[in-house]
């Protein structure tokens, strides 16, 4: 009968152990939560995890809860910052999170900013393609130059004809055309004066 109520004993012994360790376990967990709620900012919360976590597997699978609640992280001279990771830069805020005015007004940010990205793209494309411009204007400038142009008129003239310079007695007119007939008649009246002047 002693060997009974020695293994009786351990077993409730045994019982008694398991019973305080998951007390233990439970407490332990419930600490931790309501550290972890209680804490007003991302800095309080991460100092919860460090003070109730004895390994740092436990905390690495915190921190991901503290970011989630946490948006903002404090300023060595008071008052919080939020880094806009698709800005790359931070804001200052009033609390551990962005109020739904300081979320506008950081939206704003971000639309001035693509605005300006996209300015930004826009000039340097153009100023891709005059540069691409003026090195083709210079390959042509250094090009060498060809023979020189002879400039030839399209219809090219016969040889000039000779005209009269003035009207002399051995004009011929071959043809009935009334210059030529004008040119005999004028001949005769001169021919006529000068005889009549010649006489006596």
């Amino acid at each position: 009968m002693v060997g009974l109520s020695v293994g009786v004993a351990k077993r409730y012994l045994i019982s008694f152990a398991g019973v305080i360790a998951v007390t233990f376990v439970a407490v332990a967990v419930s600490f931790r939560g309501s550290a972890l709620e209680s804490a007003r900012d991302f800095e309080q919360c991460v100092e919860a995890i460090g003070a109730n976590s004895s390994f740092s597997h436990e905390r690495g699978i915190a921190m991901p809860g503290c970011n989630a609640r946490f948006a903002g992280r404090r300023k060595p001279g008071g008052g919080y910052s939020y880094y806009d990771f698709m800005q790359g830069r931070n804001f200052d805020i009033a609390g551990p999170n962005p109020t739904a005015e300081e979320r506008k007004q950081i939206d704003l940010e971000y639309i001035a900013f693509l605005d300006a990205q996209w300015q930004e793209a826009v000039s340097s494309e153009q100023a891709k393609k005059q540069d691409e411009q003026l090195r083709a204007d210079l390959e042509i400038a250094h090009q060498p130059a060809g023979p020189p142009l002879i400039l030839m008129p399209k219809n090219p003239s016969s040889p000039a004809v000779k005209r009269p310079t003035g009207r002399s007695k051995t004009t011929r007119c071959e043809d009935n055309s009334l210059a030529c007939g004008w040119l005999k008649l004028s001949a005769a009246v001169k021919d006529a004066f000068a005889s009549s002047k010649t006489r006596p």
